[in-house]
């Protein structure tokens, strides 16, 4: 009988880059089951597009991140939750920022809103409806404009770990949406750790970011975006973005999508 030594088959990171011309259902479950790193979808807005949405853009006045707690700065058009959110609910400046928010962005494609051409194309690749999330059953803000040029520290977005209970809905998933409308000539790269976040994590907690010790060693994806590119990823891992080197300005349209166990999809900022 024979006693050489089999070894087992190595097991697979499932955290590859997918990249493709068109969004599908499955690349939305793929990276709700944890089985793919990153999608990259191509010219999901395309160039003149990207172009006349920058054109508007300049006439707008950009708010940031909470600043005390956000740095690097980061330039943002639309509220986010994490900075409206206290005593276990979205403070009243919220809802009027939303408001006028949405205002704006309604305006800045040709007079229509470039979250709409988002939304319907989700809508179509998932089969089903995709509304805002809602918080005590008003719709929440999706759909910010951020420009990141100058990096983004390690992080993580969950928001049944974060805002639990604000949300009326309970995603059994989160994916983040990524559309750029502006890329730079080098740097602004995504980066994705195939690493959760462990209580233990705090002792390594500056700020919102966190030490990139934690995730040493780990399975990443790395994403370099081109113009009009669309970026979607599991933000429950934990990520980051890389700074602009060489000039160019990094613009995305950003938001949450939450998957349902009822079936429609969620958006929220």
């Amino acid at each position: 009988m024979s006693t050489a030594h089999v070894s087992s088959p190595a097991i697979p990171t499932l955290f590859s880059t997918e990249v493709a011309d068109r969004l599908t259902a499955d690349h939305i479950t793929s990276l709700a089951a944890g089985s793919v790193g990153s999608v990259r979808i191509r010219n999901f807005f395309d160039s003149d597009q990207c172009v006349e949405v920058m054109r508007a853009l300049e006439t707008c006045e950009m708010g940031t991140y909470d600043e005390q707690l956000v740095q690097p700065r980061i330039a943002k058009l639309g509220p986010a939750a994490y900075d409206f959110y206290g005593d276990g609910k979205l403070h009243d400046a919220y809802w009027e920022h939303a408001e006028q928010s949405t205002r704006v962005r309604s305006r800045l494609l040709n007079g229509s809103d470039p979250l709409d051409i988002a939304a319907k194309t989700l809508a179509e690749v998932w089969g089903d409806e995709v509304r805002p999330a809602t918080s005590g059953g008003r719709d929440m803000f999706a759909g910010m404009i951020r420009e990141i040029n100058n990096g983004a520290r390690m992080h993580f977005d969950e928001v049944i770990r974060e805002f639990g209970g604000v949300m009326d809905q309970s995603p059994i998933a989160q994916i983040a949406f990524n559309c750029h409308l502006s890329t730079p000539f080098k740097g602004g790269e995504a980066v994705a750790y195939r690493r959760r976040w462990r209580p233990r994590d705090e002792d390594q907690r500056d700020g919102y970011g966190y030490d990139r010790a934690l995730v040493e060693g780990e399975p990443a994806a790395i994403i370099r975006a081109d113009l009009g590119d669309a970026v979607l990823f599991d933000p429950r891992n934990y990520h980051l973005v890389e700074p602009v080197e060489g000039g160019g300005r990094r613009v995305t349209l950003s938001f949450f999508i939450g998957i349902t166990g009822r079936g429609p999809l969620c958006l929220w900022s």
